[in-house]
């Protein structure tokens, strides 16, 4: 099945409801399904294999993902906040290709061999051609959907590999179609590259909900959207929600329009959506977990969830609020070790995900086993009720005398300290332990003492889990979809560019 069928769908039941744009105008479901066919006409008649995207947010994407699925070419945003050596190297990847590139955006990617270059008026123009679906194609065989680069640690980013099957098996499996109400709308202000801009169009569309989006987050921007589009439903990462609350409770507003917000991406400060709720009682919020190969979510902590945890004196049921949820009900999560042994509830090992939506795959390469098991190299466990616990990724974990330490473990203790705004924990070469850890530290004035901080993980953790040295920042290093750069923080630590304390 393919992935234009969601907005074929919608065009057929709710043609005139708007589906992109502005509260009192914008463009309807009808008129973006003419869009896309007519630039699907167009693309199948250029000889590039695939439909590249270099360009912000805005209503030309979602034509340009649907218009791919009716040409039968893989979808392929890419990042464009990549230096310009790096970008050129991720198009040239992509040959042969169509690229269709923000205007102001041309220079930087100009000359790679075998792309075919076009800006985005010039496609806008192509789109609101009716003369082009005379060229749309019949049904097409079409398994590949959206080719996505990885934001890789270490060497040449990977090509996940979505098919059409597993897009449409994750929208079929949690989204209602056509649940949403027509004065509904959604910000989308999440990067076009990252798996959460391609989800929230097609489960937004699914659901018939109207969007609008938001091509560079601010938290005044954001806030001011929400309140001028009345919006209802939207998904931030949580480095964003911490800054939207300082202008809401710097302005006093609480956003009653807004009825959902989803989160995800990196991990939620525990003292951070506790607030949230604090100040915005009416809105169910919601976090999400989930992997480029996994199609978007897997795990849900959902709104009734949050609202139990943080009211609860019950321990076990207030931790939840540092959990990812319960996996959506179509999917099978397990916990394993090493050697592929699935765990009990409580013990730590390696989250494996099963399920029709699991992609598993890069560019000629599966990466799930015979049995449909995908291994997400994200650590974490289970708790008897089945709330998945995500402690972060292998390749993070600090080996310290021969014992795994988990960063996570310790940020979190650190969070709960007054003083601590923000930290991350990792491992730095060490002659006697093999790894020390390293706490970077962002403190709230007046900065605590590292031996303050290190009294305070003692008390909590044992002391084989205290950092030894500590490094305070006035800011730690994100990505724009939340993650936090730890290759950028280790890089520091290996070229010794960083103080002692």
């Amino acid at each position: 099945m393919q992935t234009h069928l969601i907005l074929e769908m919608a065009a057929d039941s709710v043609g005139e409801r708007i589906a992109l744009g502005g509260l009192h105008g914008g463009l309807s479901y009808g008129e973006l399904a003419r869009r896309a066919k007519a630039a699907a006409g167009w693309l199948h008649a250029q000889a590039g294999e695939k439909l590249v995207f270099i360009g912000l947010n805005g209503e030309s994407l979602p034509a340009a993902f649907f218009a791919s699925s009716f040409a039968g070419k893989p979808f392929s945003p890419l990042n464009y906040r990549l230096s310009d050596a790096d970008l050129r190297r991720l198009l040239e990847r992509t040959a042969p290709s169509v690229a269709v590139v923000d205007d102001d955006m041309m220079s930087r990617v100009a000359g790679v061999a075998g792309v075919t270059l076009v800006p985005m008026s010039a496609f806008d123009a192509i789109c609101a051609d009716p003369a082009n679906t005379e060229g749309l194609p019949a049904e097409v065989d079409q398994h590949i959907a959206v080719l996505l680069f990885t934001s890789g640690t270490t060497g040449d980013p990977k090509v996940a590999v979505l098919r059409h099957r597993h897009l449409t098996s994750y929208v079929f499996s949690t989204v209602e179609f056509c649940s949403a109400e027509e004065d509904e709308a959604a910000l989308v202000s999440v990067p076009p590259y990252h798996i959460a801009g391609i989800s929230a169009i097609m489960t937004n569309m699914f659901a018939t909900r109207r969007m609008v989006y938001l091509a560079n987050f601010t938290p005044e921007a954001w806030v001011d959207v929400v309140e001028h589009e009345a919006v209802s439903h939207a998904m931030v990462v949580p480095t964003m929600l911490g800054r939207v609350l300082d202008v809401l409770q710097s302005r006093q507003e609480v956003l009653p329009a807004l009825k959902a917000l989803s989160y995800g991406g990196g991990r939620m400060p525990q003292p951070v959506i506790e607030r949230a709720l604090t100040w915005m009682p009416h809105v169910g919020f919601v976090n999400a977990y989930g992997l480029t190969e996994t199609s978007s979510t897997i795990a849900v902590l959902n709104a009734d969830d949050h609202r139990e945890a943080v009211i609860s004196d019950d321990p076990k049921v207030r931790r939840r609020l540092a959990s990812v949820g319960q996996s959506l009900p179509s999917l099978e999560i397990e916990i394993r070790d090493e050697a592929g042994n699935s765990l009990p509830w409580g013990v730590t090992g390696e989250v494996h995900v099963r399920g029709d939506q699991i992609a598993g795959e890069y560019l000629h390469r599966k990466a799930i086993d015979h049995e449909g098991w995908f291994a997400t190299n994200d650590g974490g466990w289970l708790d008897e009720d089945g709330y998945l616990y995500v402690e972060g990724r292998l390749d993070d974990v600090i080996v310290r005398g021969g014992e795994n330490i988990s960063p996570g473990e310790i940020e979190d203790v650190l969070r709960e300290h007054e003083r601590v705004k923000d930290v991350a924990v990792l491992g730095a070469p060490d002659e006697q332990w093999g790894e020390k850890i390293v706490a970077f530290v962002v403190a709230a004035a007046p900065a605590p003492s590292a031996e303050a901080l290190a009294a305070f993980v003692r008390a909590k953790l044992r002391s084989t889990k205290t950092p030894e040295v500590w490094l305070f920042r006035d800011e730690l290093p994100y990505n724009e979809t939340g993650k936090l750069l730890r290759r950028v923080l280790k890089a520091e630590l290996i070229d010794g560019s960083g103080p002692n304390g």
